[in-house]
């Protein structure tokens, strides 16, 4: 069926009987806490690349980092992993850690961080739903920095289901993105 915009706020789901009594509509996911080989190298990514801020720190074993004055949005410890490694290919665990970013020009000026720290890109997608960038972090975990599109312009099908698409995502307009957005 042909893909066309359609006027709906929340699209369909597509297997409702999965969930027989769904979780409130607000619910978010709160904060990731992410084991990690060196904390020191974590923060140097996630604060002196990333852009997020110290809040908490417990000597070298773990760490609290956050955004916008929030308690913590990313936790870092080497609890059980101080001096380990990544997960070998081929085994569960988490995928990626996705940061959202309020606006395409503030996730242009993330990009212009990777690049200007030489951190190279594992992707970069147009969603349709979302712009995202995929990279790793110094220990190998999965790291996703993206924005969502409002919601009226994700595009569903005339059923009202989405029709999410990956798609090369213009990296150089997404730069030019982030010169509108003020430097602090």
């Amino acid at each position: 069926m042909a893909s066309e915009q359609a006027n709906l706020t929340t699209p369909r789901a597509i297997e409702p009987a999965l969930t027989p009594r769904p979780v409130h509509p607000e619910t978010r996911i709160g904060h990731v806490h992410l084991k990690v080989a060196d904390l020191d190298r974590a923060l140097a990514f996630y604060c002196g690349v990333l852009g997020f801020e110290l809040k908490q720190r417990y000597g070298d074993a773990a760490a609290f980092v956050a955004a916008g004055g929030y308690h913590h949005h990313i936790g870092l410890n080497t609890w059980e992993s101080k001096g380990g490694h990544p997960p070998a290919p081929g085994t569960t665990g988490l995928y990626h850690v996705a940061i959202l970013y309020p606006t395409r020009g503030a996730l242009g000026d993330a990009l212009r961080r990777l690049v200007d720290a030489g951190i190279s890109l594992d992707g970069a997608s147009d969603h349709g739903v979302s712009n995202a960038l995929y990279l790793r972090d110094p220990d190998g975990n999965g790291v996703e920095l993206y924005w969502d599109l409002p919601r009226e312009q994700w595009p569903v099908d005339l059923e009202g289901y989405l029709t999410m698409v990956t798609r090369p995502l213009d990296l150089r307009a997404l730069l030019k993105a982030a010169d509108l957005v003020p430097q602090s």
